[in-house]
């Protein structure tokens, strides 16, 4: 069997090639972008599957598909939400939603090796796929959250947050009235819930509002200073692996 992994993040790349590697799956290439795909596509034997993020660092994966006539079959690899997917399964083998589970990735690749008998490729339609991402399904992301203080509990709206910061293994939301206020949740699930075009993770200790944003500044080893309206605690840094992605969120949104 032949797999290729397309994803822009080399960490998740890395750490998905591993997770197949226990599963006797051995990955041919990694690619990162949708040019290199491209290239790669013309210039090689089509796999037997393809596990496929769909946000890539110059533009969404369908955009290969729309170069390159691939009959190879697809386990999509995604942080968008169940309902889209629903869709795109009707076209593919199966979704990983991220952070990628082991006992899913193996039910997935289980999947894909049932069908080979019957099917040994699947057509994906990337025109209806387009259609979903450019005017995605609508979802219900988080407007609000509950928190304590005191024997009260107090409403926070999702529009006077200027950050979440993570710190001594607690979540904060930071607000624009300059108060911290400690959450139920972690990052992690944060960054499943929050509006994609207004919340940015841009390290594994923050995720930004880009209404908070005031200023942006070059700092050491190819990073990136955050300045925010009203948070002074502490250094707000893109992480140097997140510089990229942030840019281009910065520049779609």
């Amino acid at each position: 069997m032949r797999v290729i992994i397309i994803e822009d993040e080399k960490p998740s790349a890395r750490r998905l090639q591993r997770m197949l590697q226990q599963l006797d799956v051995e990955t041919e290439t990694m690619l990162h972008s949708v040019e290199e795909s491209i290239v790669w596509f013309k210039n090689n034997a089509h796999p037997d599957l393809i596990f496929l993020d769909i946000q890539l660092s110059d533009g969404l994966s369908f955009e290969i598909f729309e170069a390159i006539d691939i009959k190879s079959a697809v386990i999509f690899t995604t942080a968008y939400d169940e309902y889209a997917l629903q869709a795109f399964k009707l076209n593919s083998i199966d979704y990983l939603l991220k952070p990628i589970d082991d006992d899913d990735l193996k039910k997935a690749v289980a999947k894909y090796k049932e069908r080979l008998p019957v099917q040994q490729s699947v057509t994906l339609d990337f025109n209806d796929i387009k259609k979903l991402l450019v005017n995605p399904i609508d979802r219900t992301y988080k407007k609000r959250f509950s928190v304590k203080v005191g024997q009260h509990l107090k409403l926070l709206t999702i529009d006077d947050i200027e950050c979440f910061y993570s710190e001594n293994k607690g979540t904060y939301a930071y607000t624009i009235d300059g108060r911290n206020y400690l959450l139920d949740t972690t990052l992690d699930q944060l960054e499943d819930e929050l509006e994609p075009k207004t919340f940015f993770r841009i390290s594994r200790k923050f995720v930004v509002n880009i209404e908070a944003i005031k200023d942006m500044v070059s700092y050491t080893n190819s990073r990136l200073q955050i300045k925010l309206q009203n948070y002074k605690e502490q250094d707000v840094i893109v992480a140097r692996e997140r510089v990229k992605d942030f840019k281009y969120w910065l520049d779609h949104t």
